[in-house]
């Protein structure tokens, strides 16, 4: 092996090591991977899903109303979808959500989803704070949400769903 050899083996492996590091700081910072575990959020997704979670949007924007966001309770991570933002109301009655006494249509549920009457009262509060977020499983029947451990606070949200990437029929 010759100088020049050697400057181009050194060269080529600096490009690696950039990728490598690159590759590293995106999944540190910018995305994220997380699965399915539990059937709360069935049948949008399945235990075992695997999905590809946007950590670094929620650094430049709040969380919006019907977003799929991993939360983090308990030292667990929980996979729910934002109901209520800051300043809002809520109301199940009837199996009709409602929001700041309007109904609210949730497009993303199946028809036979049943959801108990709940009020905000019910954990403590009748508005919906600053930086607090009410989070719900689809499966509203078996699902372990906001309505057993209350509000989340901003600072839980790790991520908001991207894309699902396994299993891949899905």
């Amino acid at each position: 092996m010759d100088l020049r050899d050697v400057k181009e083996f050194l060269r080529d492996t600096f490009k690696y090591i950039v990728v490598f590091v690159a590759v590293l700081l995106l999944f540190i910072f910018v995305i994220g991977l997380q699965q399915v575990v539990g059937p709360s959020m069935t049948p949008n997704f399945n235990e075992g899903d695997v999905l590809v979670i946007n950590k670094f949007i929620n650094k430049f924007r709040e969380p919006k109303r019907e977003e799929v966001v991993v939360v983090s309770q308990s030292e667990k991570y929980m996979i729910k979808r934002v109901i209520g933002i800051p300043g809002d109301r809520i109301e199940f009655k009837d199996n009709k959500l409602y929001i700041n006494d309007l109904e609210y249509m949730e497009d993303y549920l199946k028809d036979d989803v049943v959801t108990d009457d709940f009020k905000l009262s019910d954990i403590g509060v009748d508005v919906i704070p600053e930086n607090k977020y009410l989070v719900l499983g689809d499966n509203r029947s078996n699902s372990l949400d906001s309505r057993n451990y209350g509000l989340i606070d901003r600072k839980q949200i790790i991520g908001t769903y991207w894309f699902r990437i396994w299993p891949l029929k899905r």
